[in-house]
């Protein structure tokens, strides 16, 4: 551990990305501040996050709700950095995508100009998503941070998860837009699939959707017929980095391995020949997108190296998924 490095803020701090940040960030020598929606039964368990490593010295835990932006201003204020990782995740779609799409735009917003009012924080690092890149019907095979997302593409092509998506690309292209209307360094970390062991009590719904050739999840299938990884250490790693970077500026996409669902068959069936994995034939039927893969090219001409391959995620997740009682 190296010497304090002051204090940042990590919003949606019981996240699978968010709680992996706030570990990291804690080794890395910073104080964190984190936010948790409120809990008005006392039912959530959070002591995952107070038993951390330098969590007794060096973390507290604030509620603050996406609903109520104000309600960021206490965790904010005084901190040198936002890391702005809480977001509705409803890939059922329980909720009407404009409501979705309004709380995470007012409450980025919201976080952004308690930044401003701090006259303290130097930067502000948002957790978009590949799903803000990947969907316009372009037809490219790859794409990087000049691609963006159609709101009517996403319609077209998600059978599910489309609020997701749609709320991630308006609230990327809103923040950026904020930062340089107001003079604010907004960077923002565009990760595909985030994969991995995860260290919150919750089943990590992107962990459970890459998983689910092992889960027997068949009607998620079709969003498997090319899919983009990355492991979750990897993209918490990137946070920080492009944080710390004094040049860093814009989106960066963050993605490590793009494999077919043939590939995921494959790779599975011989590295884990305990579980019934469909064969490549029987998944010749799967309709669906073949999404264009990712490149990362901007963010390792930083000179960021990714630690982790494809057999760390799924080893990591896979074990963690034992011992947690989901496999």
């Amino acid at each position: 551990m190296e010497g304090n490095r002051g204090t940042v803020c990590v919003t949606g701090g019981t996240g699978f990305i968010a709680s992996w940040l706030v570990m990291r960030l804690l080794e890395h020598g910073y104080s964190v501040r984190t936010t948790v929606r409120p809990d008005p039964d006392g039912t959530r368990d959070i002591s995952f996050l107070k038993n951390l490593p330098g969590a007794s010295e060096r973390l507290q835990i604030l509620t603050a709700d996406l609903g109520d932006p104000e309600s960021f201003g206490p965790a904010i204020d005084g901190c040198v950095g936002v890391f702005h990782v809480a977001t509705p995740v409803d890939f059922e779609d329980r909720e009407p995508e404009p409501v979705v799409t309004k709380r995470c735009i007012d409450g980025a917003l919201g976080i952004l100009r308690a930044c401003l009012n701090s006259k303290t924080v130097k930067r502000v690092v948002y957790t978009s998503s590949a799903s803000a890149v990947q969907l316009n019907n372009s037809g490219a095979d790859i794409m990087d941070e000049d691609s963006w997302s159609d709101v009517d593409s996403i319609r077209g092509i998600m059978r599910f998860a489309s609020s997701y998506a749609i709320s991630k690309t308006l609230t990327e292209k809103a923040v950026l837009e904020f930062g340089e209307r107001h003079g604010l360094e907004v960077v923002t970390v565009v990760p595909s699939f985030v994969h991995g062991p995860f260290i919150c009590p919750k089943f990590a719904s992107s962990v459970r959707n890459s998983l689910a050739l092992v889960l027997g999840n068949e009607n998620e299938y079709s969003i498997f017929l090319r899919i983009s990884l990355v492991h979750v250490d990897d993209v918490v790693r990137a946070h920080i980095f492009l944080f710390e970077h004094p040049n860093a500026k814009g989106r960066y996409i963050c993605s490590s391995a793009t494999m077919t669902i043939e590939e995921m068959s494959k790779f599975l069936s011989e590295r884990y020949p305990e579980f019934q994995i469909p064969s490549p034939e029987a998944l010749k039927e799967v309709k669906g997108p073949r999404l264009a893969s990712l490149s990362s090219r901007k963010l390792l001409n930083a000179g960021f190296e990714y630690k982790y391959g494809i057999e760390d995620m799924f080893d990591g997740a896979i074990q963690c998924c034992k011992e947690k009682g989901y496999l």
